[in-house]
């Protein structure tokens, strides 16, 4: 390896914004369980199935039915 690399002409990631972004956000406990059984049964770590479950959903325009009691 070089001591030191020149990045004076280097452009930007054009890929950069279409990668995944850390977030902080409150799931229920259970849910969670759920994707962590399910994870186990496909053999895929929880995150990324959520993380496929809500592409799909955004990518299909699905709406979640909400009813309060």
């Amino acid at each position: 390896m070089r001591k030191e690399y020149d990045f004076s002409n280097s452009i930007k990631n054009p890929y950069a914004k279409k990668v995944k972004k850390q977030i902080s956000i409150k799931i229920e406990v259970e849910t969670i369980e759920y994707f962590k059984k399910l994870s186990t049964k496909v053999g895929i770590p929880y995150q990324n199935l959520m993380n496929s479950y809500l592409t799909d959903c955004a990518s299909k325009h699905i709406e979640p039915k909400l009813e309060w009691a």
